[in-house]
């Protein structure tokens, strides 16, 4: 177990503990050294968490106090950062500089033993595959799925077919190096797929819809769960 990890399992441990908790305790819990126990509670407590005690008696913590609400283990930071990666390499520019705003506001309130943590991350996306090019703006259709505003596209089918279509944004799916836009289409009646690459234009209608039962995200999840889904039109 890294550091940075065990420190917030040793403040989650002392917040589950009703009365002073020992060192050797401590030690026993993380399968580590009484000397490192007295190390990590300095380091804890020179950081801010407010635990009272002293070595050979015990440790206290005020059970008011709370981690910060964003708080990550070494692990979910690697995580993190790998979406963050992943956004940048296969998303546009205005949704990338999203996903760095966001890792930047979670760096400014990660603790200070973590700080650190975050200098070594290990995990990145490349893009193995060249990625396949569209000219609908992927953040302006983000929103029209947000929103549920209906929209009209023009599209290239897989034999080469001029389609127009009258389309529910339902959700984006990214099978690398393509990414579907799931709808509900109204010619078809249907929920459909289309590859963003063969969307010739995209506009967006007045018009918005409903989260009707039979025609929202989760009935196509319900419906794809046992079948493989395919691109089609």
């Amino acid at each position: 177990m890294r550091r940075a990890d065990r420190l917030i399992k040793i403040v989650h441990f002392l917040r589950s503990r009703h009365q002073v908790v020992t060192a050797k305790r401590i030690a026993e819990e993380f399968n580590i050294c009484t000397r490192t126990v007295y190390r990590d509670i300095q380091d804890l407590i020179d950081s801010g968490v407010p635990i009272t005690g002293e070595a050979g008696v015990g440790y206290v913590i005020d059970k008011q106090y709370y981690l910060p609400p964003i708080t990550f283990d070494t692990d979910e930071l690697e995580a993190i950062g790998l979406g963050i990666s992943m956004v940048r390499q296969w998303t546009d520019e205005r949704f990338a500089a999203k996903a760095d705003n966001a890792f930047e506001k979670i760096k400014a309130v990660l603790p200070a033993t973590l700080q650190g943590e975050m200098k070594q991350i290990t995990t990145y996306s490349m893009s193995a595959d060249t990625p396949l090019p569209w000219t609908v703006s992927f953040s302006d259709l983000r929103e029209y799925i947000r929103t549920q505003r209906k929209i009209r596209i023009e599209y290239i089918d897989e034999k080469k077919q001029n389609t127009s279509r009258i389309l529910l944004p339902l959700a984006l799916l990214f099978f690398s190096p393509v990414w579907l836009l799931v709808s509900w289409c109204e010619k078809r009646k249907d929920f459909r797929h289309f590859r963003l690459d063969r969307i010739r234009t995209l506009q967006h209608c007045e018009e918005t819809f409903e989260d009707e039962q039979d025609k929202n995200l989760q009935a196509y999840l319900s419906k794809e769960a046992a079948c493989q889904i395919e691109f089609n039109d």
